[in-house]
């Protein structure tokens, strides 16, 4: 594993644990050349996906990034880490498990989307708006009025009605 801080390959793994509830390790490093101290993650990855863009550019999915683009939707949100982390992997797992190795933007997004609308309103609309490139405020307007209905459909289906 190469230092983050000086480059050089020559790296020692100083502890292993569990994280994510099993899904990862966790494992504390230090160079030797530099001394620098850092923290890797092992995950399963059960097949190489490739995420094919609008343009039709086709790029490596990047856990990293979707997880930027969900904790960036989620900022200062009372949402626990774990919840954030167990919402991530199974979208992960999801597309690696739809997907015969390609996925698309679109579809990643829309995923994103409908697992956020259940966790968190207020994340939801965050991420709808950068991921439909919302450009007035009247886009906002449309989506806080749909999340209303469906809130007030689903109360009369549970008051019978």
């Amino acid at each position: 594993m190469r230092c983050p801080f000086c480059g050089s390959f020559d790296t020692q793994v100083k502890d292993s644990r569990p994280a994510d509830d099993g899904g990862a390790i966790r494992r504390r490093r230090v160079c030797t050349d530099c001394g620098g101290r850092f923290t890797t993650f092992e995950r399963v990855q059960l097949k190489e996906l490739m995420v094919v863009k609008r343009s039709g550019r086709r790029v490596p999915f990047d856990r990293e990034k979707l997880a930027r683009s969900i904790e960036i939707a989620l900022r200062k949100r009372p949402i626990d880490r774990d919840r954030v982390e167990r919402l991530i992997n199974g979208i992960v797992r999801e597309l690696e498990s739809q997907s015969e190795g390609e996925v698309t933007s679109e579809g990643i997004g829309a995923l994103v989307m409908e697992r956020l609308r259940r966790l968190d309103q207020v994340a939801y609309v965050r991420f709808a708006s950068v991921y439909k490139n919302f450009n007035a405020a009247e886009e906002f307007g449309d989506i806080l009025r749909e999340l209303g209905h469906e809130e007030a459909s689903g109360e009369a289906a549970e008051d019978g009605g």
